[in-house]
């Protein structure tokens, strides 16, 4: 663990807080703090920067609500940057959105990397557009008896390819499920976030559990 002390504040007292989702991984803002907004934010748990523009201290959610419960401050090899881990109780952005980085620019159509989060994006907008000739569309219309029979049928397909002992029909059947479970989750309004945090208090509780277990044998 380094010092408040080492860190290498620029000529304005300030250093900059890059804000991650502990959770989610996705980076929610960039910040400002300078020594007492960090000693406050250590001491409290939470988020607070320095404002450029107001020229004050910020405790991120005071008014909003949105508080930023921190779980870990790291500085970078040179001291001057700090990548703050959060668990978000609600948007950054004061515009409402999930990450103060919600404006695309360019992305490379040959190396832009897949992820679970740009799937549900693409699912959400078939639902809010409902293109013709989409199949997602079209368990959209069917709607939530088709679409639990679909989840039901990979789920099956699954049991079947593992059964077989066979990895590449299982992986194979375990996108589809993944692809359908997605498509219920929309149905039903569930976002990719409310699980993230579910498998993460399960860890936590796994944890807790393991720990008792430890204690319970050292007792014995």
């Amino acid at each position: 663990m380094i010092d408040i002390k080492d860190l290498k504040f620029d000529e304005k007292g300030l250093i900059p807080a890059i804000v991650v989702d502990a959770i989610t991984k996705k980076v929610l803002t960039l910040a400002y703090m300078n020594e007492q907004s960090l000693k406050i934010s250590i001491e409290k748990g939470l988020t607070c920067f320095w404002s450029r523009s107001r020229q004050e201290l910020w405790l991120k959610g005071e008014t909003s609500g949105n508080y930023q419960r921190i779980v870990s401050i790291t500085a970078d090899c040179d001291n001057d940057a700090l990548v703050v881990m959060v668990e978000p109780q609600g948007p950054a952005c004061h515009l409402g959105e999930v990450s103060c980085f919600h404006k695309p620019l360019w992305e490379s159509e040959e190396l832009k990397e897949f992820s679970l989060e740009g799937l549900y994006a693409m699912l959400e907008e078939r639902k809010r557009l409902m293109p013709q000739g989409s199949y997602t569309t079209y368990l959209f219309e069917k709607g939530l008896d088709k679409i639990l029979k679909k989840v039901g049928e990979e789920c099956t397909e699954v049991i079947i390819g593992a059964k077989s002992n066979d990895k590449a029909e299982t992986v194979y059947e375990i996108a589809d499920l993944t692809y359908h479970t997605m498509v219920l989750m929309l149905q039903m309004g569930i976002s990719l976030e409310e699980i993230h945090r579910e498998l993460a208090s399960r860890h936590v509780i796994d944890k807790k559990v393991k720990q008792e277990k430890m204690t319970s044998s050292v007792v014995k």
